[in-house]
């Protein structure tokens, strides 16, 4: 079977940004795929802790994965759910690939460049975490990795790890497939970012410290009503789908579209021409604080209990494989 991962850093409450582009779209990716597909969704707790950690990290991770099953994460044989720090082989092997990564290529990651911009130093994890992604993604033969724009680099760099292994060592490694692939495979749109409601210039973020700029999934309904009546647009004066010139209205347009699972093309044939700008405000306000409501309700219903019994039989499942695959470098290393 082959093989698809992914996961989502627990190291603060998600946003409605997390949520509608990244753990939404993975969660229909897996139902759909899980019969023909191994579906890994982890926890990255160790790629949590480079940055600093609001609130309690296992509460977090807990949380995290009652986020999937409330959004309908349906659990069969193919589906796997872990914590990264609950499956050593992660460590182990990233220190094996540190010493095929070169300097050269890591210091090139824009992330990297961005997280450390304007610090007198930060940690070397800041700096290392994309070859433990690596480690992440070639443990278990992942050939797809539904992942963000701001991923993409990663990914080229596990490509790049992996067929360096391969030539010098043979065929030890599956070489996932390239970000093209990817972005086909998911089935989103290249590039899809929910936006900073108050600079929609920038993506919606969890570190971002005005809270008005971000909803998270904990907001109270009526507070995040009120975050998207406050939202900054333009002064155009028509309600028209451009990222480039009106991306405070485009992005008012595109969570609309993916609050209500409707194609986006649809809202905005409907809004076209329209020119108040507080009529749309308050349809979107509308339509999340409702999706809210019932998500938050869902999630209520989920058990610790019931995530522990998932992670027991995934973590299982996953030192498994990892530790195989990890025997399996260790030889080809002379370490074994």
């Amino acid at each position: 079977m082959k093989t698809i991962l992914t996961g989502i850093r627990s190291n603060s409450v998600l946003t409605l940004g997390n949520y509608l582009g990244a753990l939404l779209p993975m969660v229909r990716l897996a139902n759909k795929y899980s019969k023909d597909y191994n579906v890994n969704i982890f926890v990255p707790d160790l790629h949590s802790i480079i940055s600093d950690v609001d609130g309690d990290l296992r509460a977090n991770t807990i949380r995290t994965l009652k986020y999937y099953l409330a959004a309908g994460l349906e659990i069969n044989e193919n589906v796997h759910i872990y914590r990264q720090s609950y499956v050593p082989a992660h460590s182990e092997l990233c220190w094996i690939l540190d010493c095929v990564a070169t300097m050269g290529e890591t210091s090139r990651m824009i992330q990297y460049k961005e997280k450390s911009k304007g610090q007198e130093s930060c940690n070397v994890g800041i700096f290392n975490y994309p070859i433990l992604m690596a480690a992440d993604i070639l443990l278990y033969d992942a050939e797809y990795v539904p992942i963000g724009e701001d991923q993409f680099q990663h990914i080229e760099l596990t490509r790049n790890i992996a067929m360096r292994v391969n030539h010098k060592y043979g065929e030890i490694f599956t070489v996932p497939v390239a970000t093209d692939e990817q972005v086909k495979f998911m089935e989103v749109d290249n590039g899809l970012r929910i936006r900073d409601l108050l600079n929609p210039e920038k993506k919606m973020s969890k570190s971002t410290k005005a809270e008005n700029s971000k909803i998270m999934l904990d907001d109270a309904p009526e507070l995040a009503a009120k975050k998207i009546m406050s939202a900054t647009t333009d002064s155009f004066g028509k309600i028209k789908f451009d990222m480039w010139t009106q991306p405070g209205i485009s992005n008012l347009l595109q969570i609309e579209a993916l609050v209500n699972n409707v194609p986006l093309q649809d809202v905005i044939s409907t809004w076209a021409g329209e020119t108040h700008y507080g009529d749309l405000k308050k349809k979107v306000a509308e339509s999340v604080s409702q999706m809210l409501a019932d998500f938050q309700e869902k999630s209520a219903k989920i058990s610790d209990e019931q995530v522990y019994e998932l992670l027991e039989k995934g973590e299982k499942y996953a030192n498994e494989v990892a530790n195989a695959k990890l025997l399996e470098v260790q030889k080809a290393f002379q370490l074994r």
